[in-house]
């Protein structure tokens, strides 16, 4: 039996540093498997120097989504495009990954564009400093910031890229900070409960999670934060579950306060378990 039919609502760009924290990929697949948004490319963003040296992993990125993408046979996803492993220069860069986001940008189409990014904003950066157009052509939708002071991991990897973006007139944002990003949390149990449950894609996200290397200090808990995957609220399902604070209307400036974690989580291992 089929999927009971659910109509697109949006066309989505997703940017992120897939070889950092596994949530990233959890809400790839999130998006993957949510018929409701239509993903028309896939960007990979440089790490974290906490989890070791940035060479290299903004491609190992992109081999991690590919290979998610295939567990969960996918094939008609677009290819992934890596950016550059250094954080935004303020200089032109025509790498894949900005390239790719100026053209979905640019390509146009019936249904709204959101780019989600639950990273750092380099790929962003270099995409609009490439084609200024970008600005205008779609809503960025990013995981990052706080409310208080604008300083977390996300923004910290590259501040720089943040600050031209966000100091962006003309771009439409919708701002998921820590404040909010971090109430979508799900028990380490239920998350292991429902990979063990879900066929080769629930097994390729399990043995993910058992693999990640983390420096010492990180000490796991009974929960785990998922919160790349805040905006599926504005992307894969709805947010009128959800509160946000708006600034600007020309162009949309919002922050959310709050996600429906548990509309999030349901939908998400719903998903997972019926697409076995």
């Amino acid at each position: 039996m089929d999927m009971i039919r659910v109509e697109p609502r949006c066309r989505v760009l997703i940017d992120n540093d897939w070889a950092g924290d596994p949530d990233g990929l959890v809400a790839l697949a999130h998006h993957a498997l949510s018929p409701a948004n239509r993903i028309v490319g896939i960007t990979s963003s440089l790490t974290n120097p906490m989890f070791g040296s940035p060479r290299g992993m903004a491609q190992k990125g992109a081999d991690l989504a590919a290979g998610l993408l295939r567990a969960l046979k996918r094939p008609e996803v677009p290819a992934m495009h890596a950016g550059p492993d250094t954080p935004f220069t303020g200089q032109p860069r025509d790498n894949p990954a900005a390239r790719a986001i100026a053209d979905a940008a640019a390509a146009g189409g019936e249904l709204p564009l959101i780019l989600v990014c639950a990273g750092p904003l380099t790929n962003v950066a270099d995409a609009l400093l490439l084609d200024p157009a970008v600005a205008s052509s779609l809503t960025l939708a990013w995981v990052g910031g706080a409310a208080a002071n604008g300083e977390e991991y996300n923004y910290f990897t590259d501040p720089a890229a943040a600050g031209f973006v966000l100091g962006n007139e003309e771009l439409a944002v919708w701002q998921f900070p820590a404040e909010t990003y971090r109430q979508v949390v799900a028990p380490v149990a239920e998350l292991d409960h429902a990979f063990r449950e879900s066929g080769a894609a629930g097994a390729w996200l399990w043995e993910l999670f058992n693999s990640l290397e983390v420096p010492d200090f990180v000490k796991f808990g009974p929960l785990w934060c998922l919160g790349d995957s805040a905006p599926l609220v504005v992307t894969g399902l709805d947010d009128a579950t959800s509160t946000y604070t708006e600034t600007c209307t020309q162009p949309s400036r919002r922050t959310y306060t709050s996600v429906d974690t548990r509309l999030i989580m349901a939908d998400f291992l719903a998903k997972l378990r019926l697409q076995q």
